[in-house]
């Protein structure tokens, strides 16, 4: 059996099983796969609907939460960095050229093609040096800051391989997919950041979107290769493609954040890519409050206590902006010290 038929296979049980037996499965099946038809009726089965409540909006009790939060854990996709405007190649339209992005980001489609699949990684990289940050990293970064001089701690669970939390500040993030910043050597295994531009003199010009254009057809010598001394293997992107695993220390840490929060939020994510969209259900099964925000309903909204609909660059920072309880805290601390 495959690893994607082994999550379409395992994972609607996952759901319900105690956190011990959740963890073995996780690492035995943690590769990226989109969800199948089966388990979203899984998950909107009527039982749910007639035994669960529609998620909270109330931002005021989500605040009270909030405030009292020690370890916060927070699980974003391709929704926070849509706001600032990059593509993530996802539902109608989300195509590079005539493809999708789960038919290049593959070990075979890079194997059959690497000129092809280096030009769409090549297109990605150049289109993310132009954006920036917008108000959701920007809020999760300045949260996880103020929080942390009060003893408090937020970490970030990316899908996203464009490292815009990193560049608005975030330190403890997670990157479960890897980065389009990286390389990983396919000879020696040499993983490296590279933020060169382009990332060699034949892609240069390269990778444009328009469907009309013709494959460059690069040889597989003029690629990006690897500058270790004695070596020169082609170089491919250090992100986790589909049918691959992921990064077994990065889930370790990922595990270990889940299973201690006692917040969990979900910004910008379609809740449909696995592993990652049975993070927060697992965390919500162990009666940690969840929050979403999305622009819309997701396969695991009603499983959570919250759900903010709505632009997450909108929703977000009045969610983490400083409680009162904090400016109370500051005040307390003033006048102690005067």
């Amino acid at each position: 059996m495959n690893c994607k038929s082994a999550v379409n296979s395992k994972w609607c049980s996952v759901f319900l099983v105690p956190s011990c037996q959740h963890l073995m499965i996780l690492r035995q099946f943690a590769c990226r796969a989109f969800i199948n038809a089966h388990l979203h009726t899984h998950l909107r089965q009527p039982q749910f609907s007639q035994t669960m409540a529609r998620p909270s909006s109330d931002l005021a009790a989500f605040r009270k939460i909030f405030s009292k939060a020690n370890n916060i854990a927070i699980i974003t996709g391709a929704g926070v960095s849509a706001e600032s405007g990059v593509p993530t190649f996802r539902g109608a339209g989300g195509y590079w050229r005539k493809w999708q992005a789960q038919e290049l980001a593959t070990p075979e489609a890079f194997s059959r093609n690497p000129s092809r699949v280096w030009e769409f990684y090549h297109y990605r990289r150049e289109v993310m040096l132009t954006k920036n940050p917008n108000p959701a990293h920007l809020a999760i970064a300045e949260c996880e800051e103020r929080l942390s001089k009060q003893g408090r701690k937020v970490t970030v669970i990316t899908q996203n391989i464009d490292e815009l939390h990193c560049r608005a500040g975030s330190k403890n993030v997670l990157e479960i997919h890897g980065s389009l910043f990286k390389t990983r050597c396919m000879s020696c295994g040499h993983e490296a950041a590279n933020y060169k531009s382009p990332i060699c003199s034949a892609l240069k010009g390269k990778g444009t979107p328009d469907p009309n254009t013709h494959d460059a057809q690069i040889p597989v010598q003029e690629l990006p290769r690897c500058e270790q001394t004695g070596c020169h293997g082609l170089l491919r992107p250090a992100v986790v493609w589909f049918g691959e695993t992921l990064d077994a220390d990065i889930l370790t840490s990922a595990e270990t954040v889940l299973d201690s929060c006692d917040l969990c939020l979900v910004v910008g994510t379609s809740s449909v890519v696995y592993p990652a969209a049975m993070f927060a259900p697992q965390v919500a099964a162990r009666g940690v409050p969840v929050a979403e925000f999305n622009m819309e309903d997701t396969p695991a909204t009603m499983r959570f206590k919250f759900h903010f609909h709505g632009p997450c660059g909108t929703t977000l920072p009045p969610a983490l902006a400083r409680h009162e309880a904090e400016l109370k805290e500051i005040q307390l601390d003033t006048d102690q010290t005067v």
